[in-house]
């Protein structure tokens, strides 16, 4: 990729971007007739850059097994992948002396791994304190291991963080983690992460952070500033910020993974076998069992080299513009009905949940996909007791979902941005959403 004049195109032209990414503007077969088809689903996963391709294809010839090969090709396969971590440290400003990176297939297998390693190393510290806006994900890797507490949401959906100081008072020095969205895939709400590690800290715990929603979309510095504000560990995907599926990472204190062994153990875990004892390999090979996923890591380290050359900073800036533009154009719209906060922009990442008043959100979906070629997500994106909250959903209903044979399950539709979407999209987005909300019907019964 030619490292020269992006910085200023993606702040004035950023229809010059679109370029940069693979798989835009593909046409698909519509009953009126072809459309390109339009992505708002970014916070599902994302489509590649044109750098990733071209990373993946400048390496194919290299391609070999890492570690422990004599031949060039392993030689060079091996220096790539641990310059990998190096560069994936540095992007989120994580301390390379104190800090590992482990490399895992996404963001959900990194929780769960933590969640195995702390569980290995339980002292009286044995609670773990979440939060009700998490994604499935961040929550029930550690439910069968550890006693949870759930820090509470205000009716917009923001973190009480009262509540959190209340709950970290109430348990006397017995939380060994504080885990948290960096910000919400539901709302976009993006969460004060220095003020909670503070309280985590100056309670004797830790803060992991979720940052698949953050990494892609904003700047992240693990170090902090001004010795406070620091993470221990974060989780992030390489498919939501621009690389394929199947590469994740998890970086935290080496301390915590040279201790026990991990999950899922076999070759490359161990320095030394008898059938009697086991002496562990050093982190990270040590939780990294069987032949990695170099291809993944190839992928993503380009795309995180490409997203620090725009700057993230300038990122978040434009998409917070977009995404701003979006929710005028669609508070327009009769019968729509936003979830969230809806006075504090400049805290949130580019999602916006909605409903229209009178159709179920998978009606509306379709509707957008089937009719305009525009791809959104409905449903509970992975984090039902959060939108459960949003939607005020009481508790009766919410028992039936468990018992009852006959459900009708609450969710909402998603818009979601990525670096590449453009004004001219929303402006379809709009009038697509103006039609299909002006096709209400009375008959139909809707689910809020």
């Amino acid at each position: 990729m030619a490292q020269g004049g992006y910085h200023l195109s993606i702040n004035d032209h950023q229809q010059d971007l679109r370029h940069l990414f693979v798989g835009l503007n593909m046409p698909v077969t519509l009953s009126g007739g072809e459309k390109p088809l339009i992505n708002f689903d970014n916070a599902a996963t994302t489509p590649p850059f044109q750098t990733v391709l071209q990373a993946v294809e400048s390496f194919a010839p290299w391609y070999a097994a890492v570690h422990r090969g004599g031949g060039a090709k392993s030689e060079t396969t091996t220096r790539l992948y641990e310059e990998a971590r190096e560069i994936v440290a540095d992007f989120v400003g994580a301390d390379r002396d104190s800090n590992v990176v482990i490399f895992v297939k996404n963001a959900t297998e990194a929780i769960n791994k933590l969640a195995y390693r702390l569980a290995q190393a339980r002292d009286r510290r044995d609670i773990i304190i979440s939060t009700v806006m998490e994604h499935h994900s961040n929550d029930l890797p550690w439910r069968s291991k550890f006693r949870m507490l759930y820090v509470d949401v205000d009716d917009s959906g923001r973190l009480l963080l009262d509540d959190l100081k209340k709950k970290l008072r109430l348990s006397r020095g017995r939380v060994r983690l504080v885990t948290v969205t960096g910000a919400s895939n539901v709302t976009g709400h993006i969460n004060h992460l220095a003020e909670i590690a503070d309280l985590a800290h100056q309670n004797g715990a830790e803060i992991m952070v979720d940052g698949a929603q953050m990494a892609p979309h904003l700047p992240v510095y693990m170090k902090g500033s001004a010795g406070s504000g620091s993470l221990d560990y974060l989780a992030f995907s390489g498919h939501k910020m621009y690389a394929p599926f199947g590469t994740g990472v998890l970086i935290g204190p080496r301390k915590t993974f040279d201790y026990g062994h991990s999950e899922i153990v076999g070759g490359g875990t161990v320095e030394a076998v008898s059938q009697r004892r086991v002496r562990w390999a050093k982190s990270p090979q040590r939780d990294e069992a069987g032949t990695p996923n170099v291809m993944g890591v190839i992928a993503l380290t380009a795309a995180v080299k490409t997203l620090k050359h725009l700057d993230m900073s300038l990122v978040a800036r434009e998409e917070a513009k977009l995404a701003d533009y979006a929710r005028k154009q669609l508070s327009h719209i009769p019968k729509i009905m936003f979830y969230g906060d809806q006075e504090n922009h400049n805290y949130k990442v580019g999602i916006i949940p909605f409903n229209i008043k009178g159709l179920t959100y998978d009606k509306v979906a379709l509707d957008l996909a089937h009719e305009y070629g525009i791809a959104v997500r409905s449903g509970c994106f992975c984090a039902q007791p959060y939108v459960r909250k949003l939607l005020k959903v009481p508790p009766s209903e919410i028992e039936k979902e468990f018992t009852g044979t006959d459900v009708t399950y609450r969710g909402m539709v998603r818009v979601s941005f990525g670096l590449y979407n453009t004004k001219s999209e929303v402006d379809l987005l709009a009038e697509a959403l103006d039609s299909i909300s002006a096709k209400t019907s009375k008959t139909i019964t809707p689910q809020w």
